[in-house]
């Protein structure tokens, strides 16, 4: 495995964005690349960046201006580029003679190794991409309740049924990302390799609190989807008594015509 190109270094910054739905890899896989699972590449005058398919990147040791050079050379692999970049940040310190430890916000290992900085990574682009969809769900919330209340006082909810059918397809979409590319709930296939970063990992599983953002916002999906079926049923209730009425309306008045028919 090739050596990290900041081994002199014993201070940085980790820097993580979810930049979009997906990240085309194939070319950075075959070149500059310093690590595989999850793909670490050389970046900048002496720093790097890991990259996962499920859209997020995570810079070490980048300035300003490096970082803004290797997101738009990464824009053409891209899929579905977000306007706004979920973003999240620690510093990283290096401390060989204590306990791996997050304190006042920095994050402090016995060394820069790739194995680590990938470790790092995981956790990090998690989080970004849990706090992406974290404010997403929030948003969902705030338009189905407009929707509840103008059912709830008796309103037409004309055109409500495409949106009820939108959030359900909307939290179908993000629960499948959360499971099946996301994987929170699984450990990095790196900790099979190094068994020895296990205690670490789990410090900063915790300290991010992956397994209960991830279980909390799965039980918010499920809130929205049922509420949103839940309104749909009832609005299309109201639809078909609604056509009921009219059948029973045109009875009438086709008894009525009826009778005056005989009459005259």
């Amino acid at each position: 495995m090739n050596s990290p190109p900041f081994l002199g270094q014993s201070q940085m910054l980790a820097r993580a964005q979810f930049v979009g739905q997906r990240l085309e890899l194939r070319a950075f896989e075959q070149k500059r690349r310093l690590a595989l699972s999850p793909l670490l590449v050389a970046a900048g005058a002496d720093g790097c960046v890991v990259l996962f398919r499920y859209g997020a990147l995570v810079v070490f040791g980048l300035s300003a201006a490096e970082e803004v050079a290797f997101l738009a050379d990464l824009k053409s692999v891209i899929v579905d580029a977000f306007v706004h970049a979920e973003a999240e940040e620690i510093e990283l310190l290096i401390d060989a003679a204590n306990p791996e430890r997050i304190e006042q916000g920095r994050l402090y290992l016995h060394d820069f190794s790739i194995e680590r900085l990938q470790l790092v990574a995981d956790v990090l682009a998690k989080s970004t991409v849990l706090a992406h969809y974290e404010a997403s769900v929030s948003k969902t919330f705030d338009r189905i309740e407009p929707l509840a209340i103008d059912l709830q006082r008796g309103g037409t909810g004309r055109h409500q049924g495409k949106e009820l059918l939108q959030h359900i397809g909307d939290t179908l979409i993000i629960h499948e990302k959360l499971v099946g590319r996301l994987e929170v709930q699984e450990k990095p296939e790196l900790l099979w390799e190094h068994p020895e970063l296990e205690r670490l990992y789990l410090r900063l599983e915790d300290e991010y609190e992956l397994r209960e953002r991830h279980i909390a916002l799965e039980r918010k999906l499920e809130l929205i989807s049922r509420t949103a079926e839940t309104l749909l049923g009832l609005l299309h209730s109201k639809r078909s008594l609604r056509v009921e009425w009219y059948i029973v309306i045109l009875i009438v008045i086709e008894i009525i015509l009826y009778l005056y028919e005989l009459i005259h």
